[in-house]
């Protein structure tokens, strides 16, 4: 990205805008309304927009949106294909920062996808040359990290255990696709993937955090809302979706992913000669999708992804850091003063930067950071679930699901006539896992 950084020293500030938040947040408002007042050009950084289809499901912005500001970064792979990975991601979104740059226009980055962000904003990612996969084309490498995830979580992370007990203590068990990527890593260099972090981390620039910055200067904006009022939000648009034919969608997709499915089962009948399996696959069809399952799965989705995206800012915005950019809050509570209470509090920012002022407003700094510990393990065996990381478990005690399990546990010991106290029962129905 040498050709953006010369750029850069010519002047350009902001060299990017990121815009982080929540679901429902008004992310995709506030970068057209900033993209329009400042000539600039919208990527999205969201792992579902860029697959075609599923538009409303993805909740993408509209044609009208997009003939407002030029967008990037949305619907040009096949979701039927696997293969596409953050590093993809990051690559073609690099390629498109140093075109807008060229142009003398201003990228904005907005999702969705925090370590797709992240994978823009620091030297994070490691790339062995042989894990990067276009659209287009499907490499041995990605076939063969494809192998690996079919094996399951306790198995890889098992074997990961064996040759990068560190990396292995940081991913969860059950997240097969990371730790297939970390083997995958280990096998392409023969270094463990914690190594290779570490010395990325030890580079010029770099920090606790990961690597070095990768542009100057970066104007970030984490919008926030009081719960209430996103959940109310989140609600009508989980109806808006409805209406809109979201159950078609998903049947349309199931129906498609079905097909392909039948066909790769016929391809294989034929090669291995053996008939009595082709009427298994031929009476697999789409399932009906009630639409109370759709809002409970839509609801309970999005109160994880709230929580997981307020964690993992806590993690990157935490100061101080010679790695963190600055990060400005914007209440989004009440959307009817959009104008005055957002907008124009994040133009004045990026007006006082552009122009090398300090705005008036000061960048957030979550304190907390030294104490947090995103290496240990605990075990709610209420949820018969693995927690990694400090944060994660203070924020999976909070969750409407544990506080669920802790109240139908407290009925049943009642029920029997044991009812400890609610501290006594977290103590019960929580252990902390030592790291091995």
């Amino acid at each position: 990205m040498a050709a953006a950084t010369r750029v850069l020293q010519k002047g350009i500030s902001p060299s990017l805008v990121v815009i982080l938040g929540a679901t429902g947040t008004g992310k995709s408002k506030l970068a057209i309304d900033i993209g329009k007042s400042l000539n600039g050009e919208i990527i999205s950084a969201d792992s579902m927009q860029v697959y075609k289809g599923l538009d409303i499901i993805t909740n993408k912005v509209t044609e009208e949106e997009q003939a407002q500001c030029r967008h990037h970064m949305i619907s040009f792979v096949d979701p039927l294909v696997s293969g596409y990975t953050v590093v993809d991601f990051r690559n073609k979104a690099l390629s498109l920062i140093e075109d807008i740059h060229r142009r003398k226009k201003l990228p904005i980055i907005v999702g969705g996808t925090n370590y797709y962000i992240e994978s823009i904003l620091w030297k994070v990612l490691i790339d062995t040359g042989q894990g990067s996969v276009t659209e287009s084309e499907q490499g041995g490498a990605s076939e063969s990290k494809a192998e690996l995830e079919k094996l399951g979580g306790p198995e890889l992370h098992k074997r990961l255990k064996e040759v990068d007990p560190d990396m292995a203590a940081i991913l969860h068990p059950h997240d097969a696709r990371k730790i297939a990527r970390s083997l995958q890593v280990f096998m392409d260099t023969g270094v463990p993937h914690s190594q290779l972090l570490e010395e990325q981390r030890e580079q010029d620039g770099g920090d606790c955090l990961g690597g070095p910055l990768r542009f100057q200067d970066p104007c970030v904006f984490w919008l926030r809302c009081k719960p209430d009022a996103l959940d109310e939000r989140l609600d009508k648009r989980v109806e808006e979706m409805l209406s809109l034919g979201l159950i078609d969608e998903l049947k349309d997709f199931h129906q498609r992913f079905n097909d392909k499915k039948i066909k790769e089962n016929r391809d294989r009948v034929s090669q291995a000669g053996d008939p009595p399996l082709r009427p298994k696959t031929e009476q697999m069809g789409p399932q009906p999708i009630p639409q109370e399952a759709v809002r409970s799965t839509f609801h309970d989705g999005w109160t994880h992804f709230k929580i997981s995206t307020a964690i993992h800012c806590h993690y990157l915005f935490s100061g101080p850091a010679s790695n963190v950019p600055p990060v400005y809050g914007l209440d989004v509570t009440d959307v009817t003063s959009w104008e005055t209470t957002v907008l124009a509090p994040a133009l004045e920012i990026l007006d006082c930067l552009q122009k090398g002022e300090q705005p008036s407003a000061q960048p957030i700094r979550v304190e907390g950071v030294e104490s947090r510990n995103k290496r240990s393990h605990h075990m709610c065996d209420l949820c018969d679930k693995v927690i990694i990381g400090d944060l994660e478990w203070t924020a999976h005690q909070k969750s409407k699901n544990h506080l669920y399990q802790v109240r139908k546990r407290r009925k049943s010991e009642q029920a029997s006539d044991q009812d400890p106290s609610p501290a006594e029962h977290q103590n019960v129905s929580a252990r902390q896992v030592p790291v091995q």
